[in-house]
C-alpha cells in the first residue's frame, strides 16, 4: 500500500527542510566569518577559512604545528577508528597550540574540542590577541640582559 502525500503535507515538508537549511547556513557563516577573524588576529589571510583543507592548514600553523598536520588530522578520517583516533590526537595537538598562541590555557583547549563554534567566536571577536606559536613572543623585541653591555 503506498500512500501519497498531500499537496499542505509536500508543502510543509519542504518548508520545515527549507528552515532548517537556512538555519545551518545562518550558522556555518557564522563560523566562518569567526575562523576568518581569528586567522586575521594571527596574521594569516582571512580568505583561507573558506577553503577546504587550507583551512585546517592554515590552523595547524597557528598551532605551531607543520601545515600538513592538519591535512592529514582530516584525511586520515579515511581508516576506520584508528584514523579517527589519530585524527582526535592531532587535533587535540594542534588546538592546544593555538589556544597557547592565544594566551589561554588547558581549559581553553578542552573547550576549542568540545564546544568549538563558540570557543572559536570567542577567540574571534574576544579581547585576546596572538602572542606567537605557543604562546610566545616574537624574538624581534626581546632583550638577553647578558649579551646586553652594562653602563
Amino acid at each position: 500500500m503506498e500512500q501519497e502525500l498531500s499537496g499542505a503535507e509536500a508543502g510543509g515538508i519542504i518548508a520545515l527542510l527549507g528552515s532548517m537549511l537556512l538555519v545551518i547556513g545562518a550558522i556555518g557563516l557564522i563560523l566562518i566569518i569567526g575562523i576568518w577573524r581569528t586567522f586575521s588576529k594571527a596574521g594569516k589571510p582571512g580568505w583561507h577559512s573558506i577553503i577546504p583543507l587550507l583551512n585546517t592548514y592554515t590552523l595547524a600553523e597557528i598551532g605551531g604545528k607543520p601545515g600538513w598536520w592538519g591535512i592529514v588530522a582530516v584525511l586520515v578520517n579515511i581508516i576506520p577508528f584508528v584514523g579517527a583516533l589519530a585524527s582526535l590526537v592531532m587535533f587535540v595537538m594542534i588546538y592546544d597550540g593555538v589556544a597557547k598562541g592565544f594566551g589561554k590555557g588547558t581549559g581553553f583547549t578542552v573547550g576549542l574540542i568540545l564546544l568549538n563554534p563558540i570557543f572559536i567566536l570567542i577567540l574571534a571577536f574576544g579581547n585576546s590577541q596572538y602572542t606567537g606559536i605557543g604562546g610566545q613572543q616574537s624574538s624581534e623585541n626581546f632583550v638577553d640582559e647578558e649579551t646586553q653591555p652594562q653602563p
